[in-house]
């Protein structure tokens, strides 16, 4: 049973009453009727920003239209357009009409509002979306709200045509919908028991790179209290002038070459025309595609600022994987039949450190390792992911930092990926399925349920109280204590010395 609005004292009109009914919640757009479980509540397919079609492609995201009588929010709404390259499921369930979010709750309500973790997915900003993430365990076990979205992706969500707006006001589409994500959170969680107050964004990967790029965006301040940031390379965004040339060449290539028409042109485009990406910026022979710094939305690069006085200062969470880029040779391998033999090293290694090459072999020799793939592999993971993660935790100054390195060399994998010659480990993204359940489902066993359980602990007490350390698990020293990491294993996690030495970071930062 709804109850009719009121008006506050101070004249402004009052938040609107919430139902009884656990399954009914009043959103600022409307009321929703999720799914009520034994230990977690759902609302699905919320939708947050209006269908961003016709003249809204390319364009920031406006507000949700409002809607009369309940709207079910038991199923999950489509994903946004995505390449087939790499979609396990081949464009089904994709659409334009795509910006919604999800909200997983605890099944008890309480009178005390709880922390929210806002999740952002990753997929090189081409590919995945928020019903992936089924964040029930994370909800219930960690006494959290946790809420996960869609955003644009490829070239609808970051085409960077010069024609498409103001000098300097293109692209970044899909960063502004997370934006818009973030202010619906700010404005309604607290209908679904969340702490408008406590708001974490955290992401892995593309997702990872997102929460820098929040960091440090004028149009993030504000939208939350702290950040998680999992595997994200965030050095790896393209400057405004590539992704105008590349966006130019986009757009050339889809029929729409004259600069003068070229914004009617690409909007009056079938979607599936524009669901191949945009490429924007390349990690060895892996393209991505993504936000573009120097822009409006995003003035100054990340990685250069995010400890100084343009990026907000809020506890952060960050870390890698132990073998981060062997799923991504591991992909090559499987999906183009990419087969490395020794001649292909020294060219493996100047599409990925240009000039540095030389220097990186000679630090990395074939010799060392069993074949090119774990070699190549080895020197990606360090030079990319994990001592970027190493320098920007040191460059983080005011507030602390908690630094973690998933190593569960035996974490369950993709089937695909077992049938490879070379072994992944802990690859990119394995950690993932230890805190959401992610398919498909691989089962782990008890010593890694158990660092499951952990991890989930961890991550929801840093939302709850921006530090990981909770009762019954290993202490997690913030990183200023000796700059150390938190090593987490299913045979016992532990904070270790290690990192830098294991990674080699004093000759990657020689060449940063």
């Amino acid at each position: 049973m709804l109850v009719a609005g009121c008006v506050r004292s101070d004249g402004q009109p009052a938040a609107a009453p919430q139902p009884t009914d656990p399954a009914l919640v009043q959103t600022s757009s409307g009321t929703l009727r999720g799914v009520v479980a034994p230990d977690h509540r759902l609302f699905a397919d919320v939708p947050y920003a209006a269908p961003p079609v016709g003249p809204l492609r390319f364009a920031d995201p406006q507000p949700p239209a409002p809607w009369q009588g309940v709207r079910d929010a038991t199923a999950f709404g489509p994903r946004c357009m995505q390449s087939l390259g790499g979609d396990l499921e081949l464009g089904r369930q994709t659409a334009e009409d795509c910006l919604s979010l999800n909200v997983w709750t605890p099944a008890r309500q309480t009178s005390q509002p709880r922390a929210v973790m806002v999740w952002i997915h990753g997929g090189a900003f081409v590919n995945g979306s928020g019903r992936i993430y089924d964040a029930h365990r994370l909800a219930s076990r960690g006494d959290i709200v946790v809420v996960t979205l869609n955003y644009r992706l490829g070239a609808l969500g970051f085409l960077a045509h010069p024609a498409l707006g103001p000098p300097g006001q293109v692209g970044n589409y899909g960063l502004a919908d997370q934006q818009a994500a973030l202010r619906w959170v700010r404005d309604n969680i607290a209908a679904f028991g969340g702490d408008p107050d406590r708001v974490t964004v955290a992401g892995e990967s593309a997702g990872g790179m997102s929460v820098c790029d929040h960091l440090v965006a004028p149009g993030s301040r504000g939208l939350f209290s702290a950040a998680i940031i999992q595997s994200g390379p965030c050095q790896a965004q393209a400057t405004l002038p590539v992704g105008q040339e590349r966006s130019l060449a986009y757009a050339a290539d889809t029929g729409c070459a004259d600069p003068a028409a070229a914004a009617q042109c690409l909007r009056s485009l079938p979607a599936d025309k524009l669901r191949e990406p945009v490429w924007l910026y390349g990690i060895g022979d892996d393209q991505l595609s993504g936000p573009v710094t120097g822009s409006a939305a995003l003035p100054v690069d990340p990685v250069r600022v995010i400890g100084g006085p343009d990026a907000q200062r809020v506890p952060v969470l960050i870390g890698t994987t132990r073998d981060e880029f062997t799923l991504f040779v591991g992909m090559q391998y499987l999906r183009d039949g990419v087969r490395y033999g020794p001649q292909d090293y020294p060219r493996l290694l100047t599409g990925a450190f240009g000039p540095n090459a030389r220097a990186v072999e000679e630090r990395y020799p074939l010799s060392a390792y069993p074949d090119v793939p774990l070699a190549y592999s080895a020197a990606v993971t360090d030079g990319v992911f994990s001592c970027l993660g190493d320098r920007m935790a040191r460059a983080i100054r005011d507030e602390p930092v908690y630094f973690y390195e998933f190593d569960d060399r035996g974490a369950p994998a993709p089937e695909p990926l077992k049938t490879l010659p070379f072994p992944v480990g802990a690859s990119h993204s394995l950690e993932l399925r230890y805190l959401f359940d992610v398919g498909p489902a691989l089962p782990l066993d008890p010593a890694q349920q158990k660092l499951a359980d952990q991890m989930i602990d961890y991550w929801a007490s840093f939302v709850k109280t921006a530090s990981p350390n909770t009762d019954g698990q290993p202490r997690w020293d913030a990183f200023g204590d000796g700059n150390r990491v938190m090593s987490l294993q299913p045979d016992g996690s532990r904070m270790s010395g290690d990192f830098r030495a294991v990674h080699q970071c004093d000759f990657w930062d020689s060449l940063a």
